[in-house]
């Protein structure tokens, strides 16, 4: 893992709320807006969620033992790396630091021993085409009870008894705001030359997860060819090409 510092934080720590992107939207209207360049991120970090929820509003399971926080960052106003391929390849160093290997299930779940360890949930704000900041919610899986297909990251480490001093709660979290600071600091900005987009594409198509048999699209099967910069699965069927954007 790159060393990097996450520099500070506003942090707002509840020990449950129903969701901590609805907290973190009622903190940026109190305040205006979200981050801009030079000023700290912000996060809200829950000890247990009611309502959490994913992709598609899909629900997760959020019981105490488990980071669960949803941050505004500040971001370029043209970003060259996209957030959500930014975050999970910044979350997968992290993890890999401790000996694990993660893989990416597209478009934002990262998955250790083919369970689902960690989800995200990205959403850049925006005014025209341009970035104002990035909004991120992170859930994982630490010391927690996991339903089933998914996996706490004590497991993952062998902790006894499902339990690992670097799976508790507050040493995740500081991995997870690291990975999210790396993923600031990685964004890059199109406007100008560089080549970050690219990086973080190829670090995430090294870690996407293996689909042998084809991915099942629009009723045919199609084998995974990669991704794109802005985060999209290229897909393949014969001389057919194709591709899945990322939807928020």
């Amino acid at each position: 893992m790159p060393a990097t510092n996450p520099g500070p934080w506003q942090l707002r720590r509840l020990p449950v709320c129903a969701s901590t992107e609805i907290e973190l939207e009622r903190w940026l209207r109190r305040r205006g807006g979200g981050p801009v360049a030079g000023q700290a991120p912000l996060a809200v970090v829950a000890r247990r969620q009611r309502y959490g929820h994913g992709q598609r509003g899909r629900p997760w399971q959020s019981p105490p033992g488990g980071v669960w926080l949803s941050a505004a960052l500040p971001w370029p106003a043209r970003p060259a790396a996209a957030l959500g391929l930014a975050v999970v390849v910044g979350l997968a160093l992290e993890l890999e630091a401790l000996g694990l290997q993660p893989r990416i299930k597209w478009p934002n779940d990262l998955l250790l021993q083919g369970r689902k360890l960690a989800g995200v949930l990205p959403r850049l704000r925006l005014r025209g085409d341009r970035v104002r900041w990035a909004q991120v919610g992170v859930g994982v899986n630490g010391i927690n009870r996991v339903p089933p297909g998914a996996i706490a990251l004590a497991e993952a480490l062998g902790g006894a008894g499902h339990h690992h001093p670097q799976a508790r709660p507050r040493r995740l979290e500081c991995r997870v705001l690291r990975a999210l600071a790396w993923a600031r600091d990685q964004a890059g900005d199109g406007d100008r030359a560089g080549g970050s987009g690219e990086a973080i594409r190829r670090l995430a198509e090294s870690r996407l997860q293996s689909c042998p048999q084809g991915l099942l699209h629009a009723g045919s099967l199609w084998q995974v060819e990669g991704l794109t910069v802005d985060g999209a699965l290229r897909l393949r069927r014969g001389p057919l090409t194709t591709r899945l954007q990322r939807r928020f």
